[in-house]
């Protein structure tokens, strides 16, 4: 065990696993062994690890539900933080949620229309962690999570926890402040306002039904490779130029939804960047449009 990673583990961080897969936490089932996985069960074991690895000067990732994530068939070098069941809660005070960045985002969603509370309903559908969805301001259905977001309780690199509002945020379309300062976020509050439960059942259960006949959810996949180009739909464009289908080793472009490349069973990290470059350059050839990457790719090149 490298030197680091026996020092964490006598510290007060959380749960330390050496050697861990990926391709346990990634929804594509993909990715190599990490240093170590170390997995906090509250905001303040998040700041003692952080601060940790900032004062050891080791390289970390955070990993939510591994829904945008592609990572490295070799894997990950240094440490990769996935917040523990403790950073899961989730409580309502009149119209505001309070949620812990490891809850589920969908759950949330389904909580909070259960209790009466509507603005969450575009998450239903948005596999990933609160946390996650604050990072990347996740949308979907025309709403985001910039219009819902009133703070968030964040850990910086350097482990101070520190409290954002929204302004702070810097929300832009799929982008936080979070991009280019790093942090964790340990906590969100978010303002939602009532509703009538059987709308807000309805809407989410018609949302529900259009992901399950459109998109490929039974097979290992991360949603959309692709962001949509300004007036235009990737996946029309993939399907258009005759992409459709095509595979690459274990990984093929869903027959069912274009912009979503699917793990047959064995696929790799490298037969998905071949397809996502094979995408690129055929969409950049015949429309002369750059597409870009909704996903991350993580990790050992």
């Amino acid at each position: 065990m490298q030197q680091w990673i026996s020092k964490l583990s006598e510290q007060e961080v959380g749960t330390v696993l050496p050697n861990e897969p990926m391709s346990k936490y990634t929804t594509w089932k993909i990715g190599g062994p990490a240093d170590a996985l170390i997995v906090p069960e509250n905001k303040q074991q998040l700041a003692n690890l952080i601060r940790r690895l900032y004062e050891e000067q080791i390289p970390w990732l955070m990993v939510g539900k591994g829904s945008n994530m592609l990572v490295s068939d070799r894997g990950i070098r240094g440490a990769v933080i996935k917040l523990g069941r403790g950073m899961e809660q989730i409580q309502f005070r009149g119209t505001e949620v309070e949620a812990g960045g490891g809850a589920s985002f969908v759950r949330l969603s389904i909580m909070a229309g259960k209790e009466g509370m509507t603005g969450l309903e575009f998450a239903g559908g948005i596999p990933g962690t609160v946390g996650g969805a604050v990072y990347m301001n996740a949308g979907a259905h025309g709403s985001d999570v910039s219009r819902i977001f009133k703070s968030a309780e964040i850990v910086l690199e350097t482990g101070e926890l520190v409290t954002y509002n929204a302004r702070d945020m810097e929300f832009a379309y799929r982008h936080s402040i979070l991009h280019g300062s790093r942090g964790v976020v340990a906590n969100a509050i978010f303002t939602l306002e009532e509703g009538d439960r059987l709308e807000i059942a309805a809407a989410m259960a018609t949302y529900k039904d259009r992901r399950r006949k459109t998109q490929p959810l039974q097979q290992p996949c991360a949603g959309s490779v692709f962001r949509n180009p300004a007036g235009d739909h990737a996946a029309r464009l993939i399907e258009a130029a005759g992409l459709k289908g095509r595979t690459i080793g274990g990984a093929q472009i869903s027959e069912l939804h274009a912009n979503f490349i699917v793990n047959t069973g064995q696929a790799t990290a490298e037969d998905v960047l071949a397809l996502m470059e094979l995408i690129k350059d055929t969409i950049a050839t015949k429309y002369d449009i750059a597409l870009v990457p909704e996903v991350y790719f993580v990790g050992e090149r």
